[in-house]
This record gives C-alpha cells, structure tokens and sequence, in this order.
C-alpha cells in the first residue's frame, strides 16, 4: 500500500516534456480560449437553461448561472496554476499524481473518464434534439423507434421508464463523425471547432439582442419561486424546498444541476501539452472562455426568463420554443442551427480531452500502455483511445436518458475540481521554490473557497447521485489493485 501514495515528482513531469512521443504544440491562446468557449456553450445554454428554471429555481436561475460560475472561478484559478507548472496531458489526474500520490491520481483518472465520456454522451442526446427539432422545421421526422433512448428518468417517481424507441441514432451518428475529425488531428480539430465557435456566438449574441426586445419584467415575478437555498446532504433537503420526488429546488439546486453548463472550462488544460506556449497561454486560455462564457449565460437566462413564464418554458429546446412563442419563427431556425453548431463543439473538445486523459495514465502504467499510449505516427493523436471513447460514448449516448447523465456528470466534475484545489494548497507547502508562471491570487482564500462551494454544490446534488459516484470508483479501485499498482511505472522504477 505505501508504493500506492508515491508521489510523481515535479521534475520527473517536466524531464517527461522533452520525450520524442510528445504531442503537437499548435494551439495559441486564441484556439484554446476558442476550445474552452466551444466546451463551455453548447447544452447548457439551449438545453439545461429550461430544467433549471422549469424544476429548480424559476427567473432566479440567473442567479444559479453566477453561483456555478463563481465556483468554477476558484477552481479555474487553481487548473491555470497548475497547467502553468506542468505543462503536459493529463489535467487533475496529473496535477493529483504530483501532490497527492498515485491512487488519488488513479481515482482522479478515473473519475475524470467518468466526466468526459458521460459528458459526451449528455452532449449527444442535446444534439439530438435540437437536429430533430430543426429537421421538423422543414416537416422531416427520423422515425419515432430510432429518435430517443429507450429509457428516460421520471424525476416525478424516481424510476427509469421504457419510452418505446430502439435506440437514439443521430446521437450515434454525430459521435461517429466527431470520432474521425478527432482521429485526423488537433490542427484540423482545433480549426474546426473554432468556425463553429464565431457561428454559435453570433447566435446567442442574437439571442441576447432580439429576445430582450420581448422581455416582459412580470415574467420574472415571482423572482426565486423555489426560495433561494435548496441545500441537502445525500438526499435529505436540511435548507430550503423539496419539489417532486423529494429532490430540492431553488438557487442552489439550480446551481447544481446547471454546474453541468460550465463543464468544458477544465478540458483546456488536458491539452496543455499541445499548447505553444503553455505558461501563457493555458492561463489565458482557462480564465478568458470562463468570463466570456458566465456573461453569456447570465444574459441568456434573464432573457428566457423575461420571454416566457418560467412555468411554460419547453424543457427540450428551450431557447427555440422561447423566440416560437412570441411569434418569431424564423428566429426558431437560426437558434436551432446555432444550437446544433454549439453543441457539436462541445462534443468535439469532450471527446479531444477523454483520450488525453487514457494517454496520461497509460504512459505512466496505469492503463496497458501498447494500446492507450500509442500515438498516430501520422496524425500525432491518441488515436486508439480515441476511437474506444467514441465507442463508448455512441452506446451511452443511444441507451441512456438526459437527465440521468448530466446529474452523474455533475457529481463526478465537481469532485474532481475539490482536489485540484487542494492540490495548490499542498503544492505551495511542498514544492513552494517551484517555478509558477501563473500564480492563483489570494491563496489559501482561493483554493479554500473553490472546495468549500464545490462541496456545497455537490451536497445539492440528489442522493442516488453519490451512489453511482461510489460505485464507478469501486470499480475503478478493483482495475487499480488488480493492474495498474503491479504495471507502475513509478513503483518499478523504484523497485
């Protein structure tokens, strides 16, 4: 057990760097910052704004958008520290490995697949019905056995129920596609994501403008229907509401389900060792599509909310349904392009990082290294984890419900930002002479309150939440005793 809190050494990560088997560094920090807005707007914005508001916490959603975003602040700061220090792939799970030891590197990893392949596959089905929606516009309908998954969550009984479709086929399709833009290379993806990024931007700024012109200020009256809190620890509400099936509503909870519309901010630093100059410009990067994204948000969701009685708002789609209602059709097809363009970026910067993180585990043992480790010779990506993750996420993606997905997202993502904060607060103990390009501000009050909000949203989440979390990493922990302790490369380099 004691080979298992070895500790990676900062220098052991920075000797790594210069290894002929590195990725391409290409990105400057207009494509990351342009990789960090394409994960950051996508689903949550023209999808989880009408869960948000419908169930948990009415026009004060808005609200919800500047608490998850605060939260992701504390912990952007400390991901832009530590991508500035160890500029190579892996993201928490290396920052973890270099502070904390082996197995909280090792659930980190694995908790960080978690959050990247469900991820994906929340993206997927988001896509999906936002391409059926602007399909419709021009009366075309894929048939009703391939247009969803053949489950969905009822939050009413707390039960899975079967809708009677096989299978969600254009949430199959457009993760194959993604797949072999991804496995062609960073270049190519980078580039593509960035004219679907100007496109979906464009929009919601259209969105913003045209929609405040129908804002009616009684909409927001009641503000906080659902009261201002929503606390609860493993399921028991101890502040606030509780709405159907027990789960609490209000600001917090609001915050908690729509923490999943942040998620992407964490992805740029998974491909720090693919940036030019990743001391700068990771930083940049980070806090840059973070600011740009929350402001976004924040505007988007007083105006939806202003538009239509939260009440009435259309859970699938939104933004769309909102510009129906006021009798603006033709401004239903451009948010629905807009959506479709901003959500398969999303898709593309989720899918680029998961294999990234396979990478880093595999170099160091972790993972069988001949199959997560190899790099394309040509195209100089992970290219057979690459195709794995698309697997992957194709099944979740055709199987699985919305709703199920983005709460375990949720759950896994903030867990992980916990322990990237506490990892600066270990490292300045530790290693406090080590060269920090970027520093986070105000450190321990920085670190300490990204854990703090981190855990109060996390405690927000619904029970059965904590319950999957638990048994993913039971089964992460049997894969770490039973191979990776016995292939490290850091123990039998000591040994």
């Amino acid at each position: 057990m004691k080979n298992s809190f070895r500790k990676k050494p900062l220098s052991l990560l920075l000797e790594e760097m210069k290894s002929e088997h590195r990725l391409n560094r290409v990105l400057g920090p207009l494509a990351l910052t342009s990789l960090g807005v394409g994960a950051i707007i996508g689903t949550g914005i023209f999808v989880l704004i009408g869960v948000a508001a419908h169930d948990k916490a009415g026009p004060a959603v808005t609200l919800s958008f500047a608490l998850a975003g605060l939260a992701c602040v504390f912990a952007a700061l400390c991901y832009a520290e530590f991508a500035s220090m160890a500029p190579v792939a892996g993201s928490a799970y290396t920052y973890a490995y270099a502070t904390l030891g082996e197995l909280f590197a090792w659930i980190i990893g694995w908790d960080l697949i978690l959050e990247y392949a469900v991820a994906s596959a929340t993206v997927a089905h988001g896509w999906s019905h936002y391409f059926q929606d602007f399909m419709g516009i021009f009366g075309l309908h894929i048939p009703e056995i391939f247009s969803r998954a053949p489950l969905d969550f009822d939050p009413a009984t707390g039960s899975l129920v079967l809708t009677g479709s096989m299978f969600d086929l254009p949430a199959v399709i457009i993760v194959l596609i993604v797949t072999v833009i991804l496995v062609k290379g960073i270049r190519e993806s980078a580039g593509f994501n960035t004219a679907m990024v100007i496109v979906k931007v464009a929009i919601v700024l259209l969105v913003i403008v045209l929609g405040a012109q129908y804002v009616k200020p009684e909409n927001w009256q009641p503000f906080a229907p659902f009261g201002y809190s929503g606390l609860s620890v493993f399921g028991h509400t101890i502040l606030g509401e509780t709405g159907a099936g027990g789960a609490p509503v209000g600001v917090l909870a609001g915050a908690a389900m729509i923490f999943f519309a942040y998620i992407g901010f964490d992805s740029i630093s998974t491909h720090a060792e693919e940036a030019r100059r990743p001391e700068r410009d990771v930083p940049i990067g980070i806090i840059a599509s973070l600011i740009i994204c929350t402001m976004l948000y924040v505007a988007v969701a007083a105006v939806i909310t202003g538009m239509v009685p939260y009440d009435q708002i259309n859970i699938d789609a939104p933004v769309s349904y909102a510009f129906k209602q006021v009798g603006l059709d033709w401004a239903q097809f451009l948010v629905s392009l807009g959506a479709i363009t901003g959500i398969t970026s999303v898709l593309l910067v989720m899918m680029l990082s998961q294999p990234r993180i396979f990478l880093a585990m595999a170099r160091d043992g972790l993972l069988p290294n001949k199959f997560f480790g190899v790099v394309h010779p040509k195209f100089k990506t992970p290219w057979n984890a690459t195709i794995l993750t698309g697997i992957f996420v194709a099944i979740l993606g055709a199987f699985l419900p919305l709703r199920l997905l983005a709460e375990l997202v949720n759950i896994g993502t903030l867990f992980a930002f916990v322990v990237v904060c506490a990892a600066v607060l270990i490292m300045r103990r530790t290693n406090p002479d080590a060269e920090r390009p970027f520093r986070a501000p105000l450190v321990p009050f920085v670190p300490i309150a990204g854990i703090l909000t981190c855990l109060l949203l996390m405690f927000s989440l619904p029970a059965e939440n904590w319950w999957r979390l638990i048994v993913w990493l039971l089964i992460g922990f049997c894969i770490y005793f039973f191979y990776g302790r016995h292939h490290s490369v850091l123990n039998q380099h000591h040994d």
